[in-house]
């Protein structure tokens, strides 16, 4: 994954963050706290939210019902094979 970058305000005023699509992420772009399906590029936008700043560690955990070992686990596989590596169709392939 590339380098966060963070912008100084979103166009609603909130603070934001380059995404790993490109696009603009702020707090109310990011996925529903009720998200059940985690897809690559959801797990990816929560982390590289926690990564710039945008919410906590700890929040994200809340927000989303993670553990830390969970999102530790997320964290590690865009180190490590970038967004591929999140996908659970692979996760054998990069195990």
């Amino acid at each position: 994954m590339s380098d966060v970058v963070c912008t100084n305000q979103a166009a609603g005023g909130s603070r934001g963050v380059v995404g790993p699509d490109g696009k603009l992420l702020t707090l109310d772009t990011l996925p529903p706290a009720d998200t059940q399906r985690w897809v690559a590029r959801r797990k990816a936008e929560v982390v590289t939210a926690v990564r710039a700043g945008l919410l906590t560690l700890e929040e994200a955990c809340s927000r989303y019902n993670l553990s830390t070992e969970e999102f530790a686990g997320w964290q590690s596989a865009i180190e490590k094979h970038g967004l591929g590596g999140l996908r659970v169709t692979r996760i054998q392939e990069f195990r």
